[in-house]
């Protein structure tokens, strides 16, 4: 589902805020917590989110070069808040095409085929 960088740059500055509020709270939404590759600062991010046996898989709709990803990546993990529990993720990979879709509840592939995702983020987690 990659989504033009400029409407990514318009979430994080008008519509992140405002998720932010419940995003850690309903269902299918968490908020990823990871730290800036260069400056350290740590950073809250809206997400869509799947619990799966050990972990969790979250879409990725802005592309592969989304920050959120490449922060996680680069530090190995970072944290996710979901429906009020925090967890902390660990082993993050990136999964692409047919796997990337088996990843994902059944319930969910159909939406996630027409709107081209393009690939989808698997942790493990744990709970704090």
């Amino acid at each position: 589902m990659h989504l033009p960088r400029a409407l990514a740059h318009f979430n994080r500055h008008v519509t992140n805020p405002i998720q932010r509020r419940w995003a850690g709270v309903i269902p299918l939404h968490g908020i990823v917590e990871h730290a800036g590759r260069k400056s350290g600062r740590t950073y809250r991010t809206p997400v869509l989110v799947f619990g799966r046996p050990g972990g969790f898989a979250i879409t990725i709709g802005y592309g592969l070069r989304s920050d959120w990803l490449r922060n996680l990546l680069a530090a190995e993990g970072g944290g996710l808040t979901h429906r009020r529990r925090y967890y902390t993720l660990t082993r993050p990979r990136v999964l692409t095409g047919p796997e990337a879709l088996a990843a994902l509840p059944a319930g969910y592939r159909l939406f996630a085929k027409l709107v081209h995702v393009d690939g989808v983020l698997v942790v493990d987690a744990s709970a704090d």
